[in-house]
């Protein structure tokens, strides 16, 4: 702890020379680097996701005619195709001059319900009380005078005259921390469970009146900040579709629509759903009385629309690198920077501003079960609160579902193109995910000869394959079957009427259409029913994507077969008829959200190499 002040409030120490990025956003803008002595109280902000003007009213745009003129003679310098007259200037030197003309400030706001005021600290810090906020950001940090915290956990802010960083505590440690990385709590004071038992005198029904106004008082707070960061959220994408999107296509010749396309995503669609989303949650807002205001339902009839978030959150990725790529010439510097003075819209970068509806999607949760703490049971709302509250919930857990499974399709690729002799079509035509693999007895029809194989099993195909002779790690591809018209049926032990052999830890896989059978065996029992459940799994995802929809579009599909095909390994043929790389590399495993038996570990050890089985190799009759 630092040293004391004359009031005896601990002085904070100097806040230290640097910190780690946010692992979980790069693209969020860092706090940049403290001064070495403490500032004069100015501008302490935390974290908003509101890109409006400041509380002081004070625009963060050009305000005179200078500014205007800059930022239309950088667009069209930018605009000029090869830009032959670029500012002398660096772009950091021309765009802080630009925002000091136009009076901006430098910190985003990227959190709802932040305090905003741009000329003192929070008035509750400068009384002396006490002030917590909410983590929006894991702080990794390995400076001893920093705070280090993760998201979700509760901070209580100590001193906030410094305009990038804040001096806090959490459970027994303090420290430095960026103001940007937290927002301040909407309700500071917490209802008093106890308050209506220490009314004394006034008597019980005072008190438990007095305990009600405020927590109504609670949930008009939080009403009122899901209403205007919903306006002020609004206006973000307005700002980025009219400013950034329509300046862009007017400039064919520095953009093309598949460019678009990867930058922005599908952001004019979630404009669209969010004004309607909106006009929705104002009509059912109570001006009178707003703690009475019914939101829940609101959500619930628009919980189909938020999922359209999935594809935008899916592609931010490929915006980022696409937006890196862009920066690296000074043309797109400047034309994206006079988009931003032009729309009056706040000092930070193009890939910022992007970031933001990914922010939103994954709050509504937080803002939504705060509203729930502050509703009465016997609130008309609480129902349809606590069911838009799991509706959330399960909207932002199927955007990271469909993330992973778009992850995961690159991997899936780079294993097809390992395997030897692959014929139909693409696994990804139909398939996503990896729900279980391992070896298992296959007995064929009708001679009932036994065939020992590795079985892949993905949502609607199973996939087996035939280890190499010699290479264990090399799988010839030897078919497949459909999953969606086959039953499985699990066999007792002993002899097998069809085939009239033996049988033990089997299982059979039949087709009602065809009438045709496939009789597999495990080698232990508990192998057995490690298959019968993971059968039971494939169903029960091709039944959950059916339910919301998910698919592999035929641009990601070729995407990632195309990322498969540049990873082969190039070199001088080993063998004749067989592709190079995979003579030299294991096919790679598999990417699957469930444990699994990974193929490595079924394959026999190697054995010592020698020149008598490396010659061998190379004749034709053993190469299968």
């Amino acid at each position: 702890m630092g040293p004391r002040t004359p009031l005896g409030r601990p002085h904070a120490p100097r806040p230290p020379t640097a910190t780690l990025a946010p692992a979980r956003a790069p693209s969020h803008p860092a706090a940049p680097r403290p001064p070495r002595r403490r500032p004069r109280p100015s501008l302490p902000r935390a974290c908003g996701w509101s890109s409006g003007p400041p509380a002081s009213g004070r625009s963060n745009a050009p305000a005179s005619r200078a500014g205007r003129r800059a930022a239309t003679s950088a667009l069209a310098a930018a605009a000029a195709p090869g830009c032959p007259r670029a500012p002398t200037r660096t772009a950091a030197a021309w765009c802080a001059a630009a925002a000091a003309a136009a009076g901006a400030c430098a910190a985003p706001c990227p959190a709802p319900g932040a305090w905003r005021a741009c000329a003192r600290p929070p008035p509750l810090i400068s009384d002396g009380s006490v002030v917590c906020a909410e983590a929006l950001w894991d702080h990794v940090t390995m400076d001893d005078q920093e705070l280090g915290f993760k998201a979700g956990d509760v901070i209580e802010v100590m001193d906030a005259t410094n305009r990038e960083w804040w001096w806090g505590r959490v459970a027994d440690g303090e420290g430095w921390f960026p103001a940007s990385f937290v927002r301040l709590r909407v309700n500071q004071d917490e209802p008093a469970d106890d308050e209506a038992p220490r009314a004394g005198d006034r008597g019980a029904e005072d008190g438990g009146a007095e305990a009600q106004s405020s927590k109504d008082q609670m949930r008009t707070n939080v009403i009122n900040e899901i209403l205007s960061t919903e306006r002020d959220y609004i206006k973000h994408l307005r700002d980025i579709c009219e400013g950034y999107v329509r300046q862009c296509r007017k400039r064919a010749d520095m953009f093309s629509e598949e460019q678009l396309r990867t930058i922005f995503g599908n952001i004019e669609d979630i404009y669209r759903c969010q004004k309607a989303f909106v006009k929705a949650l104002e009509q059912r807002f109570n001006r009178e009385r707003p703690h009475l205001s019914e939101l829940g339902a609101c959500f619930l009839e628009h919980q189909a629309d938020f999922q359209i978030y999935s594809e935008y959150c899916n592609n931010h990725p490929n915006a980022c690198v696409e937006l890196s790529r862009l920066t690296k010439l000074s043309k797109y510097v400047y034309f994206f920077e006079a988009c931003r003075l032009l729309q009056k819209m706040i000092d930070i970068s193009l890939d910022g501003f992007l970031l933001t509806p990914v922010q939103k999607i994954c709050k509504y949760p937080l803002q939504l079960a705060e509203l729930l703490k502050y509703t009465h049971p016997q609130h008309r709302d609480f129902k349809d609160v606590e069911a838009a509250l799991h509706a959330m919930k399960n909207v932002a857990q199927l955007i990271n579902e469909r993330k992973r499974r778009l992850e995961n399709i690159d991997k899936i690729a780079q294993w097809q193109s390992s395997i030897e002799d692959w014929e139909g079509e693409d696994l990804l035509v139909r398939s996503s995910e990896l729900i279980y693999s391992g070896e298992l007895i296959r007995v064929t029809q009708p001679q009932a000869r036994s065939q020992q194989r590795m079985f892949f099993l993905f949502d609607h195909q199973l996939i087996y394959c035939k280890k190499d002779l010699l290479r264990r790690d090399v799988l010839y591809y030897k078919g497949r079957l459909d999953m969606d018209g086959l039953e499985v049926v699990d066999l007792e032990d002993g002899k097998d009427r069809d085939l009239h052999v033996s049988i033990k830890n089997a299982f059979r896989l039949h087709c009602g259409t065809t009438g045709d059978s496939h009789l597999l065996c495990t080698r232990k029992p508990e192998q057995k029913q490690r298959w019968l459940k993971a059968f039971a799994r494939e169903r029960e995802q091709v039944r959950l994507d059916q339910e919301t929809g998910f698919s592999i579009t035929e641009l990601q599909r070729k995407q990632a077969m195309l990322n498969a095909s540049k990873q082969q390994v190039t070199g001088k043929p080993k063998a004749v008829g067989r592709p190079c790389y995979l003579t030299r590399q294991k096919h790679p495993a598999l990417p699957s959200s469930r444990p699994q038996q990974q193929v490595l570990v079924l394959a026999e050890p190697r054995r010592k190499p020698s020149t008598f089985w490396h010659s061998i190799s190379r004749l034709a009759p053993f190469r299968k």
